[in-house]
């Protein structure tokens, strides 16, 4: 049996990693559950899946989550950055799943590692932030890093049996979100409730806005790189409106490889979990016989910068990936909140870039100095912007 930490239990990601310990408990145990403020939530999962660890934010969470769950329950509760490490490196545990939003997870990923637990990997700005560290740090303790992501899970599938040396170009996928058809000249008008509305995918509302920005994919381009050691220019990002191909994969001879399915996280993670087998999940196989297209496209970097900015990240390296990731975490929050518009998410993203000096081959403290000072500048960026509009 595969005894699991889960960091990031009540996000979207995390439920559905429980769904799946639900329908194979003689395949899983939960060891430990991470979350950040849910603590209903989190508490109701308690005690279902009856953890010796559960970690929150802070310690008035934590006091909640004691008085929510009561005497009668056996489980240890820690906060903070300790707990979160504590939580990713425990004895027990086979397998972490990282499923934390944003740059939050990578220094438990790390902590996992360096303790040589499996990693089911979610968190894709771990690799965003500090792929090269985490990569090298993996290869040097001998730790799998299993993607949950669809389109790099799909990847990661067309290539088991596969040569590097014969992989001519990654193709992601993307489905172009709520506005590929949209005017661009309409995008100031674009609202919060908009933005939330993917067309396919039920997700956190991080991650809906940064599908919608393209953002997402840009994210993914450096995830891919890190993760399958290719090079920028062998990454292309296809748009595929029905989220049936999850990724495809090009080799030297002019075959093309993709993984299909219907767009539902279960088959990805449940691959991950259970990497090399695969579990009869009896998900329904896409409608074949239904007369529906699939369809192709190419996206348009003038109208989805934020893509083009990504790229461009990619191609510098160093500390800016980890700069881009941290000021679109701050703009999407602002426009979360309704502080900024929907193009200005993209503005402070370049904005805090260009004023960035990247830092090649940086250390772990130069990552997370860049990704403080990105946090700081951006904000300032926003301030700039509502300022204006007073």
């Amino acid at each position: 049996m595969k005894r699991l930490a889960i960091l990031g239990s009540t996000g979207s990601i995390g439920c559905n990693v429980l769904k799946i310990v639900e329908m194979f408990p003689e395949e899983f145990a939960v060891d430990v559950l991470a979350a950040k403020s849910n603590v209903a939530l989190l508490a109701r999962q308690i005690e279902q899946y009856h953890p010796v660890l559960a970690v929150v934010f802070d310690e008035k969470r934590a006091r909640e989550l004691k008085n929510r769950i009561g005497s009668a329950v056996d489980v240890e509760i820690l906060h903070g950055d300790t707990g979160y490490q504590t939580a990713a490196t425990l004895d027990s545990v086979h397998m972490t799943v990282t499923a934390m939003v944003g740059a939050a997870g990578l220094i438990p990923t790390l902590a996992a590692i360096e303790a040589g637990k499996t990693i089911a990997l979610a968190n894709k700005e771990t690799l965003v932030m500090a792929g090269d560290l985490v990569m090298q740090q993996a290869a040097q303790k001998g730790v799998d890093i299993l993607p949950i992501d669809s389109e790099h899970s799909a990847i990661f599938q067309c290539l088991q049996g596969e040569r590097k040396n014969d992989v001519d170009k990654i193709l992601l996928t993307a489905s172009g979100g709520p506005f590929f058809n949209r005017p661009r000249e309409e995008f100031s008008d674009i609202t919060l409730a908009e933005a939330l509305k993917h067309p396919n995918w039920q997700m956190g509302q991080k991650i809906t806005i940064d599908c919608a920005t393209l953002m997402n994919k840009g994210l993914e381009v450096l995830e891919a790189k890190c993760l399958f050691g290719v090079s920028h220019q062998m990454i292309e990002v296809v748009i595929h409106p029905q989220s049936v191909i999850h990724s495809m994969v090009a080799f030297q001879d002019g075959s093309v490889m993709a993984q299909l399915g219907i767009p539902d996280m279960k088959v990805a993670i449940a691959y991950a979990l259970s990497y090399p087998q695969r579990l009869p999940l009896r998900q329904p196989l896409p409608q074949f016989n239904a007369g529906r297209a699939l369809t192709f496209d190419q996206p348009d970097l003038t109208k989805f910068p934020c893509l083009a900015l990504a790229f461009k990240a990619c191609e510098v390296g160093g500390t800016l990936p980890a700069v881009l990731n941290a000021a679109n975490e701050v703009a999407v929050n602002a426009f979360l909140n309704q502080l900024i518009a929907f193009v200005d998410i993209s503005r402070v993203v370049e904005q805090t870039m260009v004023k960035h000096v990247a830092v090649a081959d940086p250390e772990l403290s130069d990552i997370l100095g860049a990704d403080q000072w990105a946090r700081n500048h951006a904000a300032g960026e926003i301030e700039g912007l509502r300022s204006l509009r007073i």
